[in-house]
């Protein structure tokens, strides 16, 4: 789904940031050639999750949006 998303986008897959909460979602985006970034924030993940997201493949697990945000800065995203 994720290089679905970047051919419609005319993207390039390697220039695209995926933010997901799925291990599932973490291996597309690796798959594709995208910087991957687990999230567990959310109210619905489980304490598993961040090692689940880390052996798919993210490149960060990020626990709530002010961490993402400067995940996302060091990568040289305003965000």
């Amino acid at each position: 789904m994720s290089q679905f998303a970047a051919t419609r986008m005319d993207a390039n897959a390697a220039d695209c940031i995926v933010i997901e909460d799925s291990p599932f979602g973490i291996q597309g985006a690796v798959a594709a050639g995208m910087t991957a970034i687990g999230y567990t924030g959310g109210g619905h993940t489980y304490a598993e999750n961040a090692a689940r997201l880390t052996a798919a493949g993210a490149d960060f697990v990020c626990a709530d949006w002010q961490e993402v945000s400067r995940q996302l800065s060091g990568l040289g995203v305003r965000a």
